[in-house]
């Protein structure tokens, strides 16, 4: 008799031969890229450097394509939005000491937003690990401390024997949910050593499921077909599970309205009677969710953001589906259920009873014109103008990557995606610099829908040096900046706390005249030639920049008072 454990899958004749006989010249950089490329890889991004030159020196001999940006955390963004767009881990390729901790920020904005990145970087020679204090270039004491902090996960590779394991490994971590940031180093010596360890064919990585525990989801479908007002609030866990359609077909059985966080736009249609669109900050929308007696909140930690500033308290019973442990009932006392957004709403699915709201559709629609009340009483028509110039030249299945920015913080709340995982931003971590090297992720993901990057003059001057690699390879970005002469939304708060700003204003190029010397065709818009000009630049191949000249206020917050 056999059983399970005792099978072994034998290797054919030519993976005997192949393995007897490795090609010759290989080195501890080539088995890095052979288990990326066993691992399904296709693409990685980075920046080469002195101690990782022989996993650059490998990729010459391996199909991957290799995109190069001009700054570490730039490539480190444009690998999170390769992850989001595709759900793909996205391998980084780094050099030790500056290059890896350059791209720190980027992969806390990973971490932040649960997007796949496999970060690999190189490390000081093997005597040099454990603070060896050797001297050498680039030296840290533990480099890797500096990111137990930010990843999912750190792997430290000591021989050439370990580096497809650890890569596996890693890859597996960085793909189950919650998604995340991974990080691998080895060593300048272990990567330029010559090997004779067969190539690598198919490293075993799958990700791990994480389903419900059946007796919680027993209890919140019986919670949600009793209740008297459900409501549901979808956040980015619902998108990237793919579980768009699911939550839906949930909402409908039930008559649940459905708010989408600002990191889950597009998990709702946003134009459907049950949508409460995503006006989070907002005390109108606060209100209504607090009067909910059952509140489902999908792939939301409530932070921040997602609670209108902490000012939202529930006062009926909350029920929480959360990939991250951490964030389960963080902020509020719920029935947590620790599972993959897809896996538990189909368990709701097949558990809920229908239940009948005529009033529902009625009361999503009164509130939605509170708050079309509350923003019209501010005389906002400029920004609420250029939203709308922006949604009708954006072809409806293009993304757009938007950077920490007066637009993006109105496109928060106002914006219409159009679908899931068709709008993205930083507001995971807040730094600044995203829209436009992560457009460029985009891009390589998909070349053949054009991608918009929104970003301030501000944010911009952070990724500046990546028109050039929007030239170099052609990736048809369209790049709007806007610009009000310095950071806008830090002025506002500086004016309105203390009367006036300071260290807000910023001497900044002719960004047109920037663009055009790094071959990137460029125009000068205005608010009433901005749909026209967008739609142009974004219908040619290539990358474009279109630049507004604009000073735009943000609408009153409700959570102060």
């Amino acid at each position: 008799m056999t059983h399970d454990h005792d099978l072994v899958l034998r290797p054919t004749v030519a993976q005997t031969e192949a393995a007897l006989n490795p090609p010759p010249g290989r080195n501890g950089g080539d088995l890095v890229v052979e288990t990326l490329a066993g691992l399904g890889a296709t693409t990685v991004f980075g920046l080469p450097g002195q101690h990782a030159l022989g996993v650059f020196d490998a990729l010459r001999r391996s199909d991957l394509r290799y995109v190069g940006l001009r700054v570490e955390n730039n490539a480190g963004f444009a690998a999170d939005a390769y992850g989001r767009v595709t759900g793909e881990a996205a391998p980084l390729l780094l050099s030790t000491g500056p290059g890896a901790l350059t791209s720190l920020a980027a992969l806390q904005e990973a971490a932040a937003a649960s997007a796949p990145v496999l970060a690999i970087s190189s490390q000081v020679p093997t005597a040099g690990l454990g603070g060896g204090r050797h001297g050498y270039l680039h030296e840290l004491p533990d480099q890797a401390a500096s990111f137990r902090g930010v990843v999912k996960s750190v792997h430290t590779v000591r021989t050439q024997s370990q580096i497809p394991s650890a890569l596996a490994e890693a890859w597996t971590s960085a793909l189950t949910a919650p998604h995340g940031p991974v990080w691998v180093e080895i060593p300048q010596d272990v990567l330029l050593a010559r090997t004779s360890i067969p190539v690598v064919t198919a490293p075993d990585a799958l990700p791990e499921d994480l389903p419900p525990r059946p007796e919680l989801t027993a209890v919140a479908a019986d919670l949600l077909s009793h209740a008297s007002r459900p409501a549901i609030i979808a956040g980015g866990g619902v998108v990237r599970a793919d579980a768009s359609k699911k939550l839906r077909r949930l909402a409908e059985l039930l008559q649940a309205p459905v708010v989408t966080t600002f990191g889950g736009k597009g998990a709702f249609p946003w134009e459907h009677p049950l949508s409460l669109q995503s006006w989070l900050e907002d005390r109108h929308t606060t209100d209504f969710l607090e009067d909910a007696d059952v509140l489902l909140v999908v792939g939301s930690g409530l932070g921040e953001l997602s609670s209108n500033y902490h000012t939202f308290k529930p006062r009926g019973r909350v029920i929480q589906i959360e990939a991250d442990l951490g964030k389960l009932e963080s902020n509020h006392p719920a029935l947590g259920i620790h599972a993959d957004a897809r896996l538990a709403l189909q368990a709701l699915l097949e558990t809920v009873e229908r239940r009948e709201d005529e009033t529902a559709p009625e009361r999503v629609r009164d509130l939605l014109a509170r708050v079309r009340a509350r923003i019209a009483s501010q005389e906002l028509t400029l920004e609420q103008h250029l939203l709308a110039s922006i949604r009708r030249a954006l072809p409806a299945d293009s993304p757009s990557f938007w950077d920490m920015t007066i637009l993006a913080y109105w496109a928060w709340s106002a914006f219409d995606p159009k679908g899931p995982n068709h709008m993205h931003s930083a507001q995971g971590a807040g730094g600044l610099g995203y829209g436009f090297p992560a457009a460029l992720g985009a891009a390589v993901a998909d070349p053949t829908r054009p991608v918009l990057a929104v970003s301030g003059d501000g944010g911009a001057l952070y990724s500046v040096a990546e028109l050039a690699t929007a030239r170099q390879y052609g990736l048809d970005v369209t790049w709007l900046i806007v610009d009000d002469g310095g950071y806008g939304i830090l002025r506002e708060y500086m004016t309105d706390a203390f009367g006036r700003a300071t260290a807000t204003e910023l001497t900044r190029p002719d960004f047109v005249a920037l663009a055009e010397s790094f071959g990137v065709p460029g125009v000068r818009t205005s608010p009433e030639t901005l749909e026209a000009d967008l739609a142009k630049a974004l219908s040619e191949p290539g990358p474009s920049v279109v630049v507004l000249p604009a000073v735009l206020r943000m609408f009153a917050p409700t959570h102060l008072g």
